[in-house]
């Protein structure tokens, strides 16, 4: 099910059709269900906008899935292919500029440093000028679970991104940086 909805009866959108605006278990647009039964005779029926935080969370997920399922069994997750991503391009990044890069906390990171360490991905050394500051690389071993994470994210992007136009993947992503600076 998806966003509350059979697969047989597909969510329906502002520009789709009205849909029952009282009555419904759901808050402010963030949960999935729809319950009908309160709704009087006669009510007002309203277009309802789509609910972008839900579906915004529910495509994550999926996303991360996806990506855990094609890297899963090398120990390649969403959050590694991030490290990795960003050290193929930054070699010898610091874990807070790492941090930074991905999105986490240092605590978080550090764990999941620990396990990609353990792997084989990549090396920790302290900088030679401040020994407070670590320094991160790739292995051959990480160069090539960064081949795997490629290979996965362009054939993510291909089923995506297929049967939409490019203006309304530009809108999709403005969309997206919009509610980042809208949030940050």
């Amino acid at each position: 099910m998806v966003d509350g909805q059979s697969r047989a009866q597909p969510a329906i959108g502002p520009d789709q059709g009205p849909r029952a605006a009282t009555g419904t278990n759901d808050v402010a647009g963030i949960g999935a269900g729809d319950d009908d039964a309160g709704t009087s005779p006669g009510a007002v029926r309203t277009a309802r906008p789509p609910r972008l935080f839900f579906l915004t969370l529910t495509a994550e997920r999926r996303l991360r899935r996806w990506i855990a399922g094609r890297g899963g069994e090398r120990g390649i997750s969403a959050s590694a292919g991030g490290v990795l991503l960003h050290l193929a391009s930054h070699p010898g990044a610091s874990t807070g500029e790492v941090a930074e890069a991905v999105q986490a906390s240092p605590a978080g990171l550090s764990g999941l440093l620990s396990r990609m360490e353990t792997s084989g991905f990549i090396t920790r050394t302290p900088d030679p000028a401040d020994a407070r500051t670590i320094r991160l690389d790739l292995t051959p071993g990480g160069r090539e679970a960064l081949g795997v994470v490629r290979e996965s994210l362009h054939e993510l992007n291909a089923r995506i991104n297929e049967g939409f136009s490019a203006e309304e993947l530009a809108t999709v992503a403005r969309w997206l940086r919009h509610v980042s600076e809208a949030l940050d």
